[in-house]
């Protein structure tokens, strides 16, 4: 397993700054306001090679701990603190020792694990004797080092990683010891097939690989039209598919958090009844029934004219950009609220993320009454009518009703959102099309569309090549992506269709 690094310390040190500079980006919202990370935040380290996990954690602070949220955020802390293989104490250099600081050490050391001392803050070496006070703590020397610039972090991660017995990969480490003579190894062993004979362990096709249910969309583009050479399916290097990445956005105070906790089984995301709880995104690794998943759960949306502070701003930019990370997302609406305008600006910019999309409607169980569910299912069919496409459940994380199918319709949107189609299937199904309902005409002039191919997948991409491009109308691209929904599904994905130019082959001489 790959040993896990805490970054502790009380409110406003620098924690989240470090966390970003060892993960590399900025995932982890930073800000001068205290308190502002509550949940556990999660990233990969790559030490020369060395590989390590890091979790960002909130400021432990005995004062705040007294409100629900400051418990939350202790009671996230200390599971970090509990699972981790290692711990930084991250302190503030400038404003000196402070009685926090010291309780806290007392409490790290109790816990038998390596404790390494961080002295942030420190941006010049001129100010490096200010780590002096910081020797009472009594955790050995301690690092002074400057989260925001990167000054004195190599000698720290050194020193973590020596301690937590971090190992480089192995491919790393059989480069680094190979031979001088590695060159020979180029040459046949005796008794082992050429390298120009396939393996007998190899899948001849595409077929032969054990690809999960994502990826049946790629199988199917290889068994029908992706041919190799002498018209075997063509083997793609992508064949293992990464997790899953499934957003929960929505507006404050929907569930979001809920959700994920309850898919969890965990207290994975803070929650309270305060909208805006949540203000990093919280990527957690997620498998069930032999499915990966990564489940991101982010800050509630507002209308930009409601947002005020700064910290909410950044929140629903990190929120945004989710969107359009993810593979699927999941549009959570408090079904006692109803779907509102916001919520379907926020759809709209995941159909042109050109993203997989489910409906949650959450807390369904407050919603007595077979006439009340059917006008909510009403209202939400009016709200979304420009994503009618777009597949909706009814769910209630707080009891847990409909939750299990709501991955199930997950899966089968990422499926859908993956799915590709031959091009000679589809030219048989756009002859039936053009039959029944040819393009209407442009300036007096007919247009003729030659054929019709899927140019990608994630969102299925279609492309019709025809004699003037600009006399196809959008109606027309509608109703032909209408048309391929009722043949062939794509249920939960946006489809784009573009028009190239391409002249007729035997127009007349003028």
């Amino acid at each position: 397993m790959t040993p896990l690094i805490a970054i502790v310390g009380r409110p406003n040190v620098g924690k989240s700054t470090l966390f970003n500079r060892l993960v590399g980006g900025r995932p982890a919202l930073v800000h001068g306001t205290p308190g502002l990370t509550r949940d556990r935040r999660y990233g990969e380290c790559d030490y020369f090679g060395a590989e390590m996990r890091v979790v960002d954690t909130g400021g432990l602070d005995p004062e705040a701990a007294r409100d629900v949220i400051g418990a939350g955020i202790h009671r996230q802390a200390l599971r970090a603190i509990g699972e981790a293989d290692a711990l930084v104490l991250v302190v503030d250099g400038r404003a000196g020792l402070s009685a926090i600081d010291q309780e806290l050490a007392d409490q790290l050391r109790a816990t038998g694990k390596p404790v390494f001392l961080a002295v942030n803050k420190i941006d010049h070496p001129t100010r490096d004797d200010l780590i002096h006070d910081f020797h009472a703590l009594g955790l050995g020397p301690p690092y002074p080092v400057s989260a925001a610039h990167g000054r004195g972090v190599d000698p720290l991660l050194e020193a973590v990683s020596i301690a937590v017995g971090a190992q480089r990969p192995a491919a790393d480490a059989a480069s680094d010891a190979a031979p001088d003579d590695a060159w020979d190894v180029l040459a046949d062993e005796p008794g082992e097939p050429s390298s120009d004979e396939p393996s007998s362990d190899e899948p001849s096709s595409a077929d032969d690989l054990d690809l999960d249910d994502r990826d049946a969309g790629r199988r199917n583009n290889a068994s029908a039209g992706d041919s190799g050479e002498h018209g075997r399916p063509a083997l793609r290097d992508d064949v293992e598919a990464p997790p899953l990445r499934v957003a929960f956005v929505g507006r404050p105070n929907a569930g979001k958090s809920s959700l994920t906790n309850r898919l969890l089984g965990e207290e994975r995301s803070l929650v309270h009844h305060v909208p805006g709880t949540t203000t990093d995104p919280v990527d957690t690794p997620f498998s069930i029934g032999g499915r990966d998943y990564v489940l991101v759960d982010t800050a509630g949306i507002r209308r930009k004219a409601k947002i005020d502070a700064d910290i909410e701003k950044l929140s629903v930019t990190m929120a945004l950009s989710q969107i359009e990370r993810a593979d699927i997302v999941v549009l959570v609406i408090d079904a006692e609220l109803g779907p509102a305008e916001q919520d379907a600006r926020i759809a709209g910019m995941v159909e042109q993320a050109g993203r997989g999309l489910v409906i949650a409607l959450n807390k369904s169980d407050r919603i007595a009454g077979d006439a009340a569910r059917a006008q909510l299912r009403e209202l939400t069919r009016d709200t979304f009518h420009f994503l009618s496409w777009a597949p909706v459940v009814m769910l209630s994380a707080l009891r847990g009703d409909g939750v299990d199918r709501l991955l199930d319709l997950v899966d089968r949107v990422a499926r859908e959102h993956a799915r590709r189609i031959p091009t000679a299937q589809l030219n048989r199904f756009f002859a039936e099309v053009i039959e029944q309902m040819p393009p209407p005409l442009h300036h007096g002039r007919a247009v003729h569309i030659h054929y019709l191919t899927q140019v990608t997948a994630r969102p299925p991409t279609f492309v019709l090549w025809a004699n003037t491009p600009d006399g196809l109308a959008p109606s027309y691209k509608r109703f032909l992506a209408n048309r391929l929904r009722q043949r062939y599904g794509f249920r939960g994905t946006p489809i784009r269709i573009a028009v190239k130019a391409r002249p007729d082959r035997h127009k007349p001489a003028e």
